[in-house]
């Protein structure tokens, strides 16, 4: 197999290899990252939205969906994977929240313009082909004074080489971090969920996950010429009694 996917079809072929597992192993509550700190972090910042007719993103399995749902916005989403979607409305047939979902990519949303009143994105545009074109379809997709909210890896402290280092107690000092400035054009990397390791989950693969890193600069600037309007930008970390508690989060202090 290739180590990288620089089109929308191979990145959807490998997100769709992902998927089975993925939501196996999310749903068992290992995705702590998510569950702990970004999910959480995001919907602090999230305005108000019920009533609003909003799009959700690379939706996956649908966790973040419902939780916009839940807020009482009006939610359509869309995944490039079929089987993220396949999960999604069989959890929506069970438990029906209003929650129309379409297997779509991200660059090419099947949505008219200006249809919703908001539009988000929980930690996938860095990993979307083209995310110059996604931008810009989420853009397109949003009223004249909506509101598009995403989150994406911390550019800074994400970059293409990453390290944890740990005591000898095993407790997070400092990041070892590298290759800043350079860029990853659907390189893929594989890896699974720690939680999902350290308890003896069975994990059928490893996840293969393209990556398409920028600097912070670059990201910004790509907002810039898309014509968003920056209102404002978070840099989420743990608290220290959050780390404790969590240690896989631990790194974000």
């Amino acid at each position: 197999m290739a180590d990288y996917a620089t089109t929308t079809s191979q990145v959807a072929r490998h997100w769709e290899g992902n998927a089975e597992t993925w939501t196996k192993l999310t749903r068992a509550g290992h995705d702590v990252y998510r569950d702990r700190h970004n999910t959480p972090s995001f919907l602090i910042c999230l305005p108000a939205i019920s009533g609003l007719s909003g799009l959700d993103i690379g939706c996956g399995e649908g966790s973040n969906t419902r939780k916009l749902a839940e807020l009482g916005g009006k939610i359509e989403a869309i995944d490039v994977a079929p089987t993220f979607i396949r999960h999604a409305m069989e959890f929506e047939a069970k438990k029906p929240l209003g929650i129309s979902y379409t297997v779509a990519d991200a660059t090419a949303l099947p949505f008219e313009g200006g249809q919703f009143d908001f539009a988000t994105a929980f930690m996938c545009m860095m990993d979307i082909a083209n995310h110059d074109i996604a931008l810009a379809e989420a853009f397109r997709v949003v009223r004249s004074g909506g509101f598009f909210q995403f989150s994406i890896l911390h550019p800074c402290f994400a970059p293409p080489h990453r390290r944890p280092l740990r005591d000898e107690n095993g407790n997070d000092y400092a990041v070892e971090l590298a290759d800043y400035f350079v860029e990853l054009d659907g390189n893929i990397e594989e890896w699974t969920f720690g939680s999902a390791v350290r308890n003896g989950a069975d994990i059928a693969d490893l996840f293969k996950v393209p990556r398409f890193h920028r600097t912070l600069s670059g990201w910004i600037n790509l907002l810039i010429n898309t014509g968003f309007v920056i209102e404002y930008l978070g840099e989420p970390t743990a608290t220290i009694e959050e780390a404790k508690r969590y240690p896989e989060i631990a790194d974000t202090l």
